[in-house]
């Protein structure tokens, strides 16, 4: 587990826990890491809910299929961060979701009922963990009401810049990089892909912004455009 010690540093569950702590945490929590190729399903819907994912290298989204098979992306995971914890702590039979591997990636998997009961040890630093399971949760909700004022715009133009105006205060930056491609971000704005396309078309001739692959540049970020 030494090997993915910078990464866990960086995790949220894991904040003010000490290297050497962390590793007889890790041990007492019975955590393993799987690895999985690119388009390998992690986590399938429908499966049993009760293990939380730490990302250690590689990236993964968070899918949902609707009845009919259309496609949305709930959200993407990065290096040291966590999934599925909502859904294994609300104590779901199964996941309603499934995460995916973007590509070649490497995943920790701690049981549920390690962290929300503490062992027979009686760490003194796994109340640390568990209060820092519930900020995690927190700041969880919030990305999911961020999910929602984008998706509740009307037209395809307000959802892509109520996106790209979120991402760039995140970034501090105008100019930054977004961890969707063409299709992925059409998925995660529930639009139409060709929709996606002419309106980013239509704001580089207005001016508005710049993209190139995964990287935009927005030129007007004090307001957003209206219109189909």
């Amino acid at each position: 587990m030494k090997k993915y010690l910078e990464t866990l540093r960086k995790c949220p569950l894991f904040q003010q826990i000490e290297d050497e702590n962390l590793l007889k945490m890790l041990g007492c929590l019975g955590a393993k890491v799987e690895t999985f190729d690119k388009k390998y399903t992690i986590f399938a819907k429908g499966t049993p809910a009760k293990y939380i994912g730490i990302l250690l290298s590689g990236s993964a989204q968070i899918v949902q299929v609707d009845y009919y098979g259309n496609r949305s992306i709930l959200g993407s995971v990065a290096p040291s961060e966590v999934f599925a914890e909502a859904f294994a702590c609300a104590g779901m039979d199964t996941l309603p979701v499934s995460v995916t591997a973007n590509e070649p990636c490497e995943v920790m998997l701690i049981n549920r009922d390690h962290i929300l009961h503490t062992c027979q040890n009686h760490c003194g630093f796994h109340q640390q963990l568990i209060f820092n399971l519930m900020k995690d949760l927190a700041y969880k909700a919030i990305l999911f009401q961020q999910k929602i004022e984008i998706t509740s715009k009307r037209t395809t133009k307000e959802k892509l810049m109520t996106y790209l105006l979120l991402y760039a205060k995140k970034a501090n930056s105008n100019s930054f990089e977004i961890p969707f491609d063409r299709q992925e971000l059409a998925d995660y704005l529930e639009v139409d892909r060709s929709g996606l396309s002419a309106e980013i078309g239509k704001l580089r001739k207005e001016g508005v912004l710049e993209n190139h692959r995964k990287r935009f540049t927005l030129y007007r970020s004090n307001s957003i455009p209206t219109g189909q």
